[in-house]
């Protein structure tokens, strides 16, 4: 067994102090389910979003560890005449032909967590390398802050996973104590979660977003509604004409998060900017009173294995990264592969 640890943001020393390698004991929920060894361990210290150079150590241990995969490749997927229906996620093809297993655990601030999970799960997914273990520690403490990212108890103010990692909330990790946290990813069990992915080639793991990018020939930026169509397969879920002055709330596009099961995508409206917004007379007069940003209508909730949108300034987001560029049309669908997800 091997496992290589991802520090993302923080340096590998100050957060490995804090690991204490202590294998489950009977009756604590892991032992029962058959946790696995630990086996080899590697480290790396990367930055806050680890770049494709950054990974090359990750590509390489794989390259190394399972050199050459018998099993049909996504283009003989793609190839066939009739694609098999996605239904419930699935371990990977490749783990009966592993004579090891390999697991990358990304550890990062919380607030960061999300981008940095993204940014491998992106990698392997390019390089078509999906049967690795993938888990995620969300530590507490300010992105690139000094070691106090790795300790069990967060101090005063610090973001916890709880409240700024949507990934760590997907994957049921958000209220489990950081010591937990590092167990379940040392020694949990893989439980696979549908891969979603946009027409970029960027894996989603918490959230992503699609809304109005600002008007570039603007003198001012002015808050603005969104103008375009997005579908989540058959279901119309936003189709909105923006006139006239902005409203909040209002039709501000669409919000995406993964889900653990099929069809693999949950969308709902959003009814804010992403960010917190200045509003009504209070704002002009004081400067001081603010829409929350980020909100949504509950009641819109639409579920599908893909997501549409089009417009003629779309911002798109994925796990808290924007797009590099304003798009007219973006699409978010379940990749061919399953992830496989270390979570209770």
């Amino acid at each position: 067994m091997a496992t290589i640890i991802l520090c993302c943001g923080v340096l590998a020393p100050e957060v490995m102090r804090e690991v204490r390698f202590e294998e489950p004991g009977e009756g604590d929920g892991f032992r029962e389910r058959g946790a696995r060894e630990l086996g080899d361990l590697w480290t790396l210290s990367l930055s806050a979003v680890p770049t494709r150079q950054e990974l090359k150590e990750l590509d390489q241990l794989a390259a190394k560890i399972f050199p050459t995969d018998p099993t049909p490749s996504l283009a003989d997927i793609q190839a066939q005449p009739e694609v098999a229906y996605q239904g419930a996620p699935e371990f990977a093809p490749q783990r009966e032909h592993l004579s090891e297993d390999l697991r990358v655990i990304v550890a990062a601030p919380a607030e960061g967590v999300d981008a940095a999970l993204s940014a491998v799960v992106t990698r392997l997914m390019r390089a078509d390398k999906l049967w690795v273990e993938v888990a995620c520690v969300a530590l507490p403490g300010p992105a690139g802050g000094s070691g106090t990212a790795g300790s069990a108890e967060p101090e005063a103010g610090a973001s916890t996973a709880a409240d700024a990692s949507t990934a760590a909330k997907n994957f049921g990790i958000a209220e489990l104590p950081l010591p937990e946290q590092w167990q379940l990813a040392l020694y949990g069990q893989v439980r696979p979660v549908p891969l979603i992915r946009n027409d970029s080639g960027v894996a989603v793991v918490g959230s992503a977003t699609v809304m109005q990018a600002p008007d570039p020939e603007a003198a001012v930026a002015e808050l603005e509604e969104f103008t375009g169509e997005v579908i989540v397969d058959d279901h119309v879920l936003v189709r909105n004409l923006a006139e006239g002055k902005a409203q909040l709330p209002g039709v501000y596009g669409a919000r995406l998060v993964p889900m653990l099961d099929a069809p693999g995508i949950a969308a709902v409206r959003a009814t804010t900017p992403v960010e917190d917004t200045p509003a009504g007379l209070w704002s002009r007069l004081r400067g001081k009173k603010l829409i929350r940003g980020g909100q949504v209508d509950p009641e819109t909730l639409v579920t599908g294995r893909a997501l549409q949108a089009g417009g003629p300034r779309l911002a798109v987001t994925v796990d808290g990264v924007a797009h590099k560029r304003t798009l007219e049309r973006v699409t978010f669908y379940r990749h061919l592969r399953d992830l496989q997800m270390v979570r209770p």
